[in-house]
């Protein structure tokens, strides 16, 4: 579990390495490829931000080239950063630059955070995690995250779409930040809805009237119908552009790379976003000790030590005993003695048990100095309670942890201390992938399946909950008969009792009855095509012809557009229909 949760990091804007390592993080940095290593001994002769030069002892010239704010498959920000100075001496093998969640050499994939093990109003209830509001404002925890949105140019039937500037009934506005090209320039703040790339493709033409096509001789090509097919900035997203590629079949000969077929034009549009830490993002510890952020207090509110200090995270207690992972308890109190710094010899015990298991240059050691606890090999308790023992004051000649590893904490809200020591340390937390602005989603109405006419699912189709089986059984033993059957039909896959309600809904009348829903006439026919006879019949034992039943023209006419009309031949191979603005 907490291997998962290392490779689920995601890098921040400053790497920080762990006060309490294993000893082997700099193998697993090299290991990686992530860092750049010198490859021969010599002088470094240039630096810059994006490449490195080393006059080489064997009178050669070594070049290295830096990575700068590229996109990992990941979606994050792969920048490597270099370490060294100009003039400086090398050695075969000495970091030269530092990679994505990498500090000097080392992995470092978070950051050393003040933890206390302590319930908070219920906030913490669940795995649930409460931050300071100082993790915020410090971006500690914020990351660089790069999409990638593309748009090509195809060959079609109806002739060759093109890239422009140029588009149909879209205002000056929607376009002041494209390029007379029709691109995007960099360094442009989009949100959703704005245009990346201007697009338009030929329209499928009816045949022309006379009128049509003595304009169409006056004014050539110009008049051609053409429809909006532009690049947007997806629902929800938002960001600022920092490139933009653009490969055209000419290029991609060039490079020897190929466009695919009927391709005549390829646009890469790279945005970036600065993503704090925020409510409903995941953050873990390296023992599977994960939680999502439930509330963000201000700094003021958390929990202080006796000198003020007040901790970073609060961490439910609960999730420790039922999980058995008490090398997170380990790690707190070492992360304590690292960052307060320790004196074996404080101990007036020369002789104690615990001092032979202290490596040897490992008696001190000052404030927020990293320790290693070897794999298999790690500190044993017996030192770790020595070691919190001896640990050095504050400048007040005060510890403010006990040998017990736990602290008085006071309550930031009255200044009154809590009634029970509480255990307070140090803890290496990573920033997950899982990000609420990922995930969060939100519908009224949008695309429907063209079988089903039931909304679509996840937020990439921009689509709806689902309501399964077992939400169907809940309002069934609920008995919520009039939610249970506007779920079924009004707020799924009832064509023609959507329009209807929707229309009652904005005139505000009272909403009609239901209709019957599209997947019963599905149902009908997969059964007809078993070669089954099965009819509809009304009260009085008549059959009805479901499609008489349905089309009711009313409901069209009343609002001036079909909500659940079928796309058209030229729509798009998705095969979805979007509701349109009510007119």
């Amino acid at each position: 579990m907490g291997t998962n949760m290392q490779r689920q990091a995601v890098p921040l804007i400053k790497s920080e390495r762990p006060l309490v390592g294993t000893g082997s993080e700099w193998r697993a940095a090299v290991d990686s490829g992530d860092v750049i290593l010198a490859e021969k001994a010599g002088v470094v002769t240039y630096v810059s931000a994006d490449i490195i030069r080393v006059m080489n002892d064997d009178g050669t010239q070594s070049s290295y080239k830096l990575a700068k704010f590229q996109r990992s498959n990941q979606t994050t920000c792969y920048n490597q950063v270099p370490l060294i100075k100009d003039g400086e001496r090398v050695e075969v093998g000495t970091v030269l630059a530092d990679g994505p969640a990498t500090e000097k050499g080392e992995m470092a994939l978070g950051k050393n955070l003040l933890v206390a093990f302590m319930p908070w109003n219920g906030y913490n209830y669940e795995d649930a995690v409460i931050i300071s509001q100082r993790l915020v404002q410090d971006d500690t925890l914020s990351s660089i995250h790069i999409e990638e949105y593309e748009i090509d140019a195809r060959e079609t039937k109806l002739g060759a779409e093109e890239i422009t500037r140029d588009l149909p009934n879209v205002g000056e506005d929607a376009v002041a930040n494209l390029d007379e090209r029709g691109i995007i320039r960099i360094g442009a703040e989009v949100e959703a809805g704005d245009i990346l790339v201007g697009k338009v493709t030929p329209k499928g033409e009816t045949e022309l009237t006379p009128e049509e096509r003595l304009l169409r001789a006056i004014f050539g090509e110009k008049s051609r119908e053409v429809r909006d097919t532009s690049l947007r900035v997806p629902h929800g997203e938002t960001g600022t552009v920092i490139a933009v590629k653009e490969i055209t079949r000419e290029d991609a000969e060039e490079d020897g790379d190929e466009l695919p077929n009927g391709v005549n034009q390829m646009i890469r549009v790279y945005i970036a976003q600065h993503r704090k830490i925020t409510q409903g993002d995941k953050l873990s510890g390296r023992h599977g000790n994960k939680g999502v952020i439930s509330r963000i207090l201000p700094e003021e509110d958390m929990p202080f030590l006796a000198d003020g200090t007040p901790v970073d995270i609060m961490l439910n207690p609960l999730g420790v005993p039922s999980r058995m992972n008490l090398g997170q308890v380990l790690e707190l109190h070492l992360g304590w003695v690292a960052h307060a710094g320790w004196d074996i010899s404080l101990d007036p015990n020369m002789e104690a048990e615990w001092k032979k298991y202290v490596p040897q240059g490992a008696e001190s050691g000052a404030p927020g100095t990293p320790v290693a606890t070897p794999v298999f090999d790690g500190v044993r308790p017996e030192t770790l309670k020595g070691l919190l023992s001896t640990t050095l004051t504050d400048r007040d000649g005060n510890k403010l942890v006990g040998d017990d590893g736990k602290a008085t904490l006071f309550d930031g809200r009255t200044g009154e201390p809590f009634t029970k020591p509480i255990s307070v340390g140090y803890m290496y937390m990573l920033k997950l992938h899982h990000l609420v602005d990922d995930k969060i989603h939100a519908r009224s109405t949008g695309p429907y399946s063209m079988i089903t006419q039931q909304p679509l699912g996840g937020k990439a189709q921009f689509g709806g909950q689902r309501f399964g089986e077992m939400e169907v059984w809940a309002l069934e033993a609920y008995g919520a008969a009039y939610t249970l059957h506007e779920m079924m039909t009004t707020k799924s896959d009832d064509v023609d009792g959507r329009v209807r309600v929707y229309g009652a809904i904005v005139k505000g009348d009272n909403l009609p009855p239901a209709g019957i829903p599209e997947s019963f006439k599905v149902l009908l026919k997969e059964m007809q095509s078993l070669s089954l006879n099965v009819e509809v019949l009304n009260a009085e034992g008549v059959a009805i012809d479901m499609k008489d039943e349905d089309d009711d023209p009313s409901s069209t006419d009343d609002l001036g557009f079909n909500i659940g009309a079928r796309p058209d031949a030229s729509a798009k191979e998705d095969q979805v229909v979007r509701e349109p603005e009510y007119q």
